[in-house]
């Protein structure tokens, strides 16, 4: 198949009659493991699971080698995902719009990616409800959304600060906090003698048993401080001793988008004695769960993030974490009155911004910060770290509820469809142009 036949842009047929709820996604793939990805995928399968909805992804956000559509044996012709380019565009959504005919239309990521969109959307909305979840990661509050938030019917924060920053900017639109959550069935604690054991052995195959063990799972990229990490952990070696701890990395070595981190290694002398362990493959769920549960604490230092998966992962496994105090890391740390692991004040918010996004701020640590904070983690006795972990999965399990966040997105879903219509039932929108007569 050429490539220019791979990148045809899929076209729905019309779907005809149906009493199902036809909702189209557009975000990164479902199937990618990112956390829009993944967030995507569970609420799919939420609403999916109910029998009430049938969906059409448009799965963008990497260069996909088919461009085919796929389906998934679990939910066949409910659920039919098409890979495009960047997140899709006005000529897919106005086809989609003529064909597909959503009831719908729910779409994630940052604002950035979305201006093609609120650009039609009085071509959008005046046939269905916008549903917007939102990722934003800092203040000051960007007013310079507002025209943004307001091209929608609904909008869902992701963090507590993302749902403030929202209310702050407009009172138009229905706003509504809905946090990520993970499978705390499939993230869960060595709560087994069986898991136990397997921990121990994993741990005994890569020599490092006796080692206090951290991990860090994130993209290669310029804002999570992948370069700072790797300079700041060889600092805190030198303190505690090279042979005493050891920081896996899961992650792309050579992201075009971050630093070499192998040369970077190579060239600290981090490569002789187990200091650090590169993970490069990808791995399942079950696999990923490991990681967490051999290691003493997992580390999030990015200068913005709207949530943070991996830390909401590791405290499902029981695992206290070490956080930059940003974005929704803040939230995940500490629940106001206790603590599930270390959270790290900024040093200083720089004021960055571009010609799209005109201010936000930067939290950034410093190395001696750095240090000291993972020295609070390490000086704690095994029982402590453990006792920590606990809390932070009783923390998830209470504010951040798999169950809860599948019911909150199926709740809210049938209001929309309820409250707002669609095609011949539309309501509750009037567009913001005007005819008049001359």
């Amino acid at each position: 198949m050429s490539q220019e036949v791979m990148k045809q842009t899929y076209i729905p047929p019309e779907v005809g009659n149906t009493d199902k709820i036809k909702i189209l996604t557009l975000s990164d793939h479902p199937m990618l493991p990112s956390g829009v990805g993944t967030q995507t995928k569970y609420m799919c399968e939420a609403l999916l699971n109910t029998k009430k909805f049938r969906i059409l992804s448009l799965g963008g956000a990497i260069q996909h080698p088919d461009y085919r559509p796929s389906k998934t044996p679990e939910y066949e012709e409910d659920w039919v995902i098409c890979p495009v380019d960047a997140y899709g565009s006005e000529e897919i959504m106005r086809t989609c719009l003529l064909t597909y005919k959503p009831d719908i239309v729910w779409f994630m990521t940052d604002p950035r990616f979305y201006e093609w969109l609120w650009k039609i959307e009085d071509e959008v909305r005046a046939v269905a409800p916008m549903v917007y979840y939102h990722v934003w990661d800092n203040y000051p509050v960007p007013k310079f959304n507002k025209a943004f938030y307001e091209s929608n019917d609904f909008i869902a924060s992701i963090s507590k600060v993302t749902s403030d920053i929202v209310k702050k900017v407009t009172s138009r639109v229905e706003e509504e906090y809905i946090p990520h959550a993970v499978n705390s069935e499939i993230f869960t604690p060595a709560d087994t003698l069986e898991k136990s054991r397997l921990i121990k052995r994993i741990r005994e195959q890569n020599n490092i048993d006796d080692r206090f063990v951290c991990f860090w799972n994130n993209r290669n990229a310029r804002r999570k401080q992948s370069g700072s990490l790797l300079f700041w952990w060889k600092a805190f070696l030198d303190e505690v001793g090279h042979d005493k701890a050891t920081l896996i990395l899961h992650t792309d070595v050579n992201d075009p988008h971050g630093q070499p981190l192998e040369y970077l290694a190579q060239e600290l002398g981090l490569t002789d004695n187990l200091q650090i362990i590169f993970s490069k493959q990808k791995v399942g769920a079950p696999d990923l769960a490991n990681f967490y549960r051999m290691s003493d604490c997992t580390i999030n230092i990015s200068d913005a993030e709207g949530f943070g998966l991996a830390t909401l992962e590791s405290l499902s496994c029981g695992t206290p974490i070490m956080v930059t105090m940003t974005g929704g890391l803040q939230e995940q740390v500490t629940d106001g009155k206790k603590w599930f692991g270390v959270g790290i004040e900024p040093t200083s918010k720089a004021v960055i911004g571009s010609l799209q996004c005109p201010w936000i701020y930067e939290d950034r640590i410093d190395e001696e910060t750095f240090v000291k904070s993972l020295k609070k983690i390490y000086d704690k006795t095994p029982d402590q770290r453990k006792k920590l972990g606990e809390a932070g999965r009783k923390h998830v399990l209470k504010n951040y509820s798999f169950e809860k966040f599948n019911e909150q997105w199926v709740k809210t879903m049938l209001h929309i469809h309820e409250h707002y219509g669609s095609w011949e039932t539309r309501k509750n929108y009037r567009g913001r142009w005007e005819c008049k007569e001359i």
